[in-house]
């Protein structure tokens, strides 16, 4: 399973080199990237020179608690653009938001046949895989109904990571998005209190929804923090570009190195049923976003970032980037990641998707 995926472990020392081995090698990404012009350097460069390595069955490690600190930055980045206006603008939303609960349920009306019938997954596993919420919760409630965890975390992976990689070159050919616009104000910038306030309302946020069990916990709980002080006029910018830059650096070395001791058998079955897979959520997506755009409710590149199905720290940055309706693409993913939380493992009992005392455990894919 990819670092992020699993529990955290003690790090030992060969552990914490692999680690620190991980970040050099995001780094001489990004760095190259940069050097070399292309776009979103300091996501792709880390992305590709990990999943490059991945393959290539090199010994990397993603440094899942660091990774998590960075994803604080994003939950203050969305908090602190939850402002009045937005509060506002809710109801202007409802049409949209409306439409979010129907695109879940089309993509797992058609994914769970996909899986079950086409690629031949049991029925749990067909289940948590057509699910469009976030890799490390799908995978926790798979696991707990007795789905092929490797499975879960390859589709999921490979989900984000293909979204993560389309998105910005969709954004550019079809809405002439900007990709190097500035993503903030420098640090050297902002009033050092606010900078102050900000930090401590990241690792607040996150520790206080750690201890209560708050799925997403390093993302939600500084969101939640940064909005409250947002909406009482505590805070009036978003954390520095550095630290946005920081955010993609981790998530991009976190989606490349989730192929780490990945087998030609699980390439072949399980990461191009994943691909299929994105073709058929992305097929989904754009019929809702399209939508939204022909009805007016949104400006095409808001709309279709808001029905990406990718996680909600991915399609952030790349909301940050471009420049697009910070407030309103979020929105619409956290009701889809709420949805997909509450009602996947729900839906699932109802239906008796599930482990069974006398059910065997789920087939290995490694084979």
């Amino acid at each position: 399973m990819p670092a992020y995926a699993g529990m955290e472990r003690p790090v030992n020392g060969a552990a914490l080199l692999r680690k620190v081995a991980t970040v050099a090698l995001g780094c001489l990404g990004a760095a190259a990237f940069w050097r070399l012009g292309l776009p979103l350097p300091f996501l792709f460069g880390p992305l590709v020179l990990c999943l490059v390595a991945a393959l290539a069955r090199v010994p990397i490690s993603s440094p899942r608690r660091l990774g998590k600190l960075m994803r604080t930055v994003l939950g203050v980045a969305i908090g602190a653009s939850i402002t009045p206006e937005v509060v506002d603008r809710l109801p202007q939303m409802a049409v949209s938001l409306a439409l979010v609960p129907v695109s879940v349920v089309v993509t797992a009306l058609i994914g769970v046949p996909f899986f079950r019938r086409v690629v031949g997954f049991d029925a749990v596993t067909a289940w948590y895989a057509s699910m469009p919420g976030g890799l490390q919760e799908m995978v926790t409630f798979g696991e707990e109904a007795g789905a092929n965890v490797r499975a879960l975390t390859l589709i999921h992976a490979t989900r984000l990571l293909l979204i993560v990689l389309i998105a910005p070159f969709v954004l550019t050919q079809l809405f002439d998005a900007d990709l190097t616009r500035p993503i903030g104000d420098p640090a050297a910038s902002l009033p050092p209190s606010e900078l102050a306030i900000m930090a401590a309302a990241a690792i607040a946020g996150w520790q206080i929804a750690e201890r209560i069990g708050m799925f997403g916990a390093s993302i939600l709980g500084p969101m939640l923090l940064a909005a409250v002080l947002s909406l009482a006029g505590v805070i009036h910018h978003r954390p520095p570009a550095e630290a946005i830059l920081a955010a993609q650096l981790f998530i991009g070395i976190a989606l490349g190195a989730g192929y780490v001791g990945i087998t030609m058998a699980e390439v072949r079955k399980v990461v191009l049923a994943g691909i299929v897979f994105v073709v058929i959520v992305a097929a989904v997506a754009t019929a809702f976003a399209e939508t939204v755009i022909f009805l007016g409710l949104a400006p095409p590149q808001d709309g279709f970032l808001a029905f990406a199905p990718a996680g909600q720290a991915e399609m952030a940055v790349i909301a940050i980037v471009v420049g697009a309706d910070l407030g309103y693409v979020v929105t619409h993913h956290l009701t889809r990641v709420f949805l997909v939380i509450i009602g996947a493992p729900i839906a699932s009992r109802l239906l008796g998707v599930g482990r069974r005392p006398a059910e065997a455990e789920p087939q290995d894919v490694r084979k």
